[in-house]
């Protein structure tokens, strides 16, 4: 085959060249790396190694603080609401037991491939090249757009929390379009702030995290006992309205199983963990306790929120756009400041999300630059502080540009919706794939043991 350089030295050459286009791109496309090669050659593209500085507690605090954000104090309510009534609580542990075998699969590659790249990789050693670029440019676009429509949130959850019109905080462009001409300066330094902090070292932004994840939990630990405090036990099997069904299933079991796949979602945020594998101290201990014991904890402060929230208000009741802070509103004047609590809590929550999120977003391009997909530039990783850099201050401009001028998000959160869901669709396609390619030894070894005994 020739050389790159020789397939422009002349007309022919060039023609030569692009004749074979083709087939080289199937080469490549079809392509499977080995887990050998991505922790060994691929890696090395990086030119200086991460440093292994995160333990288990660190993965469980970024796994909490990547899923509990602001979205569970509005999709609980809708999903209670619209689908499953007081059942809400069954319908949450149904959704974290299907998020803790999806874990599972990212914790088997993450252990086997303690690499940066996630699923990008795991797809990659699987599926080859053009699958593995499917699945990065989609994360890619979800990390980058859907962190730009939660940065836009911070303002509109911190003036809740102060009780205040956050119209104020933003910066009016005359000409511009409307939903583009409003500059967020709030979200603009949060993204800012957040972006140097991770720049800066892997650790700092876990100390970071951890602080503002447990400031965040004893928010909603305040919001659970509050709920439960105030609220009725026969709310959990009487609707306001007589006429409406009641009971603990009020829509049966179509209603549980249509709650659970809304509420599913609450849990995307365990596989930006799995993207920190080539920081982990031990990765063979700490990712399966990191992992998994986060989305248990999840699943745990998920299900007393909805119970607490049943017990609040009758589920024909509940405010599917506010369900807890609008249960709060509507008691007694003394019982209002408890809303403006729930949006600190919401606003302390889109700063962890981003935090984690920001951390995934970097370490995925850098490892689809190692591949050579985007330019080998965004791989690098510095020598002093071990983070990619270049990675995280290109993606951290891009989204802090959308969050201050495009209001307009609410397609983007719908895209992120469909986008995460295929790439853990894809980790347990792959995985799937594995165990098939097993079969038929585990098969030979039953056999080979019988015919011995």
């Amino acid at each position: 085959m020739e050389s790159h350089g020789s397939s422009f030295s002349g007309l022919n050459s060039y023609f030569r060249a692009l004749a074979q286009t083709p087939s080289r791109l199937a080469r490549r496309a079809c392509s499977v790396s080995t887990s050998h090669e991505e922790m060994s050659q691929v890696r090395a593209r990086s030119g200086s190694a991460m440093q292994r500085t995160l333990r288990w507690y660190d993965l469980v605090g970024l796994g909490i603080g990547g899923m509990v954000g602001a979205g569970v104090f509005v999709i609980t309510g809708r999903a209670s609401r619209l689908h499953a009534g007081p059942s809400i609580v069954v319908s949450y542990a149904i959704a974290g037991l299907c998020a803790l075998l999806s874990a599972f699969c990212y914790t088997e590659f993450a252990v086997d491939m303690p690499v940066a790249g996630g699923a990008f990789s795991y797809v990659r050693v699987t599926f080859g090249e053009f699958a593995a670029f499917l699945t990065g440019a989609n994360l890619i676009m979800d990390y980058v757009m859907s962190n730009a429509a939660v940065a836009r949130g911070f303002t509109a959850y911190l003036g809740s929390a102060i009780g205040i019109s956050t119209s104020k905080w933003r910066v009016v462009i005359h000409g511009l379009p409307d939903g583009f001409n409003e500059i967020d300066v709030f979200a603009v330094i949060a993204v800012l702030a957040i972006t140097l902090i991770i720049c800066y070292g892997t650790r700092e932004s876990s100390v970071v995290n951890m602080v503002l994840t447990i400031l965040h939990i004893l928010f909603i630990v305040f919001v659970i006992l509050m709920g439960f405090w105030k609220g009725d036990w026969k709310n959990f099997t009487q609707p306001a309205n007589p006429n409406n069904p009641s009971g603990f299933f009020p829509f049966g079991a179509p209603g549980v199983f249509n709650g659970a796949a809304m509420v599913y979602l609450s849990y995307i945020g365990y596989d930006a963990v799995s993207t920190l594998a080539e920081e982990v101290h031990n990765p063979v201990k700490d990712i399966p306790i990191g992992v998994s014991g986060s989305v248990i904890i999840v699943t745990i402060l998920y299900c007393l929120m909805a119970a607490s929230m049943s017990m609040l208000l009758p589920y024909d009741m509940i405010d599917a756009d506010a369900p807890f802070s609008g249960a709060f509103r509507g008691e007694s004047d003394g019982w209002k400041w408890v809303s403006n609590v729930i949006g600190m809590g919401a606003s302390l929550g889109i700063l962890t999300s981003l935090i984690v999120a920001m951390l995934g977003q970097a370490r995925y391009m850098c490892v689809i630059g190692r591949s050579n997909v985007v330019p080998a530039w965004f791989a690098r990783v510095h020598p002093k502080t071990s983070t990619p850099v270049n990675a995280s201050a290109f993606l951290g401009t891009c989204f802090y540009l959308l969050a201050a001028c495009f209001y307009l998000l609410k397609i983007i959160s719908s895209c992120e919706e469909m986008i995460q869901l295929f790439a853990i669709a894809f980790s347990g396609l792959e995985m799937l794939f594995l165990l098939l390619l097993l079969l038929p030894l585990v098969l030979t070894i039953i056999l080979i043991t019988h015919e011995l005994a």
